[in-house]
């Protein structure tokens, strides 16, 4: 019985507590912010003359001509569709672009 007491109290002063004002204020202060860190590109593929559809992720020979290796594009939240087969020339040129941007500090 003595245990049970025992739990209870560890419980209970683990409890979370209710946000104050300030806290709600610093909360909304970071959410309003901008981000640190530029977004990923979306890729995309040509399905026509002037006519592009958004890509499940970027193709191996797109990274590949970018000079991308796989963990790199893992550390920047690049999505990758190894099913894709070819390179897409304005992916590869925004893929350069994110990786020269994501490289120099903010």
């Amino acid at each position: 019985m003595g245990q049970n007491l025992r739990r209870r109290e560890v419980v209970a002063d683990n409890s979370m507590t209710t946000w104050h004002k300030r806290d709600w204020q610093q909360f909304y202060e970071l959410a309003r912010r901008p981000w640190q860190r530029h977004r990923p590109p979306r890729p995309v593929y040509p399905t026509g003359i002037n006519r592009v559809l958004p890509a499940q992720g970027f193709s191996l020979s797109e990274l590949d001509d970018a000079g991308v290796d796989l963990d790199l594009a893992e550390q920047l939240g690049l999505p990758v569709d190894a099913g894709r087969i070819g390179a897409y020339g304005p992916n590869v040129t925004v893929l350069r672009d994110f990786v020269r941007s994501s490289r120099q500090p903010l």
